[in-house]
């Protein structure tokens, strides 16, 4: 076994706060510049860029998961991974049957392209992404396991968009995969405050929106290979496999 660096918050073009620059070439590129193993495609409420970056990763010996960081009910960012495509689709699906529709700005919010693996756009996504949607994050919590996914509340100790700043509090009977914490916040501290995610795994990510962010911030995986399984393996603490910081 060895130690993957892996960055799992990573935005692309498709959403409209990640920068224009952060296309499947170059976001690949800066992962594989700063020693990235695995790497997280995390848009805001959509999945539709992170197929095809897993895709183009697999010949290049960067694995990637596919998933969104997707806005409850409540306004809470959370990590949600899906393993196999089939999955992926249908988490798809889900997100668009329950996001709350307005029209997209693109002069105000940004552009939401959907591009192929030479940049090229193949779609727009003209509904605002970074909108709510109708579902709890219980209700998130709930679709992402029954596809079997991951599910990782983001920067759980931010100012906004966060269970903190949102709800007050960790729910204790939330099936956490794992929480993301910023790199300002040290997790005793927080876990000390908060008792229910003492014995969680946490990771640190990039959240990165801009090229020169990509792997600026990364978690250690203990694995015996790249693969999602043994991904989950880590996060549960199975079998030696761990979270190293």
């Amino acid at each position: 076994m060895r130690v993957y660096r892996a960055d799992l918050h990573t935005h692309t073009v498709l959403s409209p706060c990640g920068d224009l620059e952060m296309s499947a070439r170059n976001i690949i590129d800066a992962a594989h510049a700063k020693e990235i193993d695995i790497l997280g495609i995390t848009d805001h409420n959509s999945t539709l860029n992170s197929q095809m970056i897993k895709e183009m990763g697999e010949d290049e010996g960067l694995l990637v998961l596919t998933g969104a960081e997707v806005t409850t009910r409540e306004e809470i960012h959370c990590l949600c991974f899906l393993e196999n495509r089939d999955e992926l689709e249908e988490f798809q699906a889900w997100i668009e049957d329950n996001i709350t529709r307005i029209p997209n700005s693109p002069q105000r919010f940004g552009y939401q392209v959907v591009v192929d693996s030479e940049d090229n756009i193949i779609d727009e996504v003209e509904y605002l992404l970074i909108m709510s949607l109708s579902k709890t994050i219980d209700e998130v919590e709930r679709k992402v396991h029954e596809l079997n996914g991951l599910f990782i509340p983001a920067h759980v100790d931010r100012s906004v968009n966060s269970i903190l700043s949102q709800l007050g509090f960790f729910p204790p009977g939330l099936k956490y995969d794992a929480v993301e914490v910023t790199p300002y916040t040290e997790f005793e501290t927080l876990s000390k405050n908060h008792p229910v995610i003492g014995n969680l795994p946490y990771i640190r990510s990039s959240d990165s929106h801009f090229l020169h962010n990509v792997g600026k911030v990364s978690t250690g995986l203990l694995l015996n290979e790249l693969s999602f399984s043994e991904i989950r393996m880590a996060l549960a603490g199975e079998g030696g496999r761990k979270v190293v910081h």
